[in-house]
């Protein structure tokens, strides 16, 4: 066991508890406990499996490579629309955990199964992600801005297309657009400084 990960679930200021006993069922499982992203992470031969972590409403066991998992229980959560891969067991309260004990083993043992075996989730391309249609009209009117954001890595342009059009309003899709200009101009990526 991790020295870290006891550390921080004592300072936890939510879903101690909670967190504890997660700790406790993954730890039955075989794997090897770490510290990593500010979080108590396992592993299986040195690969991620699942991560321990809490929010305002939630704490959850992140499966690294959730979206690979059977879920015959239909209770694995995508965290946002863009998440590709991970996906979530969320718990409120150590009933909910101690009831669903054995399913959470069997989707652990699952984890460790198609990591033995190499599986990974293909993943969306470039091409596949939408583009706003504000973005488009500024191809349109503006083709040194498209040639720059052609210019930009695959993961630069999915950054901008993600940034771009999480905006719920037109107008602050424009004005994100507009203030990208000279980032994509550079070749940056959006949070790049």
């Amino acid at each position: 066991m991790d020295k870290r990960v006891a550390v921080f679930l004592q300072g936890a200021p939510r879903w101690n508890e909670e967190m504890t006993l997660l700790r406790k069922i993954v730890m039955s499982c075989d794997l090897s406990e770490d510290f990593k992203w500010n979080h108590p992470c396992y592993t299986h031969d040195g690969k991620n499996i699942v991560l321990i972590h809490g929010f305002k409403a939630y704490c959850a066991l992140l499966f690294h490579k959730g979206a690979l998992l059977k879920d015959p229980e239909q209770l694995l959560v995508q965290q946002t629309k863009n998440s590709q891969i991970a996906r979530q067991l969320r718990f409120q309260h150590t009933k909910a955990i101690n009831k669903q004990q054995e399913i959470i083993k069997a989707y652990i043992k699952e984890a460790i199964r198609n990591e033995r075996q190499g599986k990974s989730v293909p993943l969306k391309t470039t091409s596949e992600y939408e583009v706003p249609n504000e973005l488009l009209q500024k191809f349109e009117a503006d083709p040194e801005y498209k040639k720059a954001f052609d210019q930009l890595t695959p993961g630069r342009q999915r950054g901008y297309l993600l940034y771009f059009g999480a905006a719920k309003q037109a107008n602050t899709r424009h004005a994100r657009i507009e203030k990208a200009t000279a980032k994509i101009e550079e070749g940056k990526g959006y949070n790049e400084r």
